[in-house]
């Protein structure tokens, strides 16, 4: 009889997100820490093995984000996730257990620029507040500008095209923002 190690076996599960489009993937594994990586499209995704064999493999995946310990896959609009998470479930799976390459190594550029205070804060408050609920919804949210009391976001994953991330954009973060740091007048997606 077969025993099984029980702390290496590799356990996946699906978990819908705001986003009707898109399905997060949790593994029991670390894939990406303290990093993101997003691919909109098969182009974008040359600098992961992961993402590049997905679009690949599966015609019903038009987006691929990956960080921490999940993959969110935005699938067409024509394929249903009754179809595809099965699918989706076995290959990422099989694709740990075998252990390839996630994301290809970086070479690290140089560090950003001493951040301001007001920076500083903004980039605290995202920490803290924002970033949490944004990652349970299978998304990720980052500080890209401020600019004359504009903050400017980039948003990945489930949250990039959501239909409710304009809302959590601005009633959500813009209010939060503005209420604990005075010089923020507005926040807005970067449009990348």
């Amino acid at each position: 009889m077969e025993t099984t190690d029980l702390k290496n076996m590799i356990t996946i599960y699906s978990e819908a997100t705001p986003n009707p489009e898109t399905m997060k993937f949790v593994l029991n594994r670390l894939l990406l820490p303290n990093d993101t990586a997003d691919f909109p499209d098969v182009t974008a995704a040359s600098d992961s093995p992961l993402a590049a064999e997905l679009f690949n493999t599966f015609t019903e995946v038009r987006g691929v984000f990956i960080m921490n310990n999940f993959v969110t896959i935005t699938k067409t609009e024509t394929s249903d996730w009754f179809d595809v998470i099965p699918k989706f479930k076995e290959f990422i799976k099989k694709y740990v257990e075998d252990e390839k390459v996630i994301i290809n190594p970086r070479v690290e550029g140089m560090g950003d620029e001493e951040d301001t205070e007001i920076i500083k804060k903004i980039k605290d408050l995202l920490e803290t507040h924002v970033k949490p609920a944004v990652e349970m919804d299978g998304g990720a949210i980052s500080f890209k500008a401020f600019d004359h009391g504009v903050v400017t976001l980039s948003l990945k994953g489930s949250c990039s095209g959501c239909p409710s991330s304009t809302i959590t954009l601005k009633a959500g973060i813009e209010g939060l923002l503005k209420r604990m740091i005075p010089e923020v007048s507005e926040v807005i997606a970067d449009a990348d």
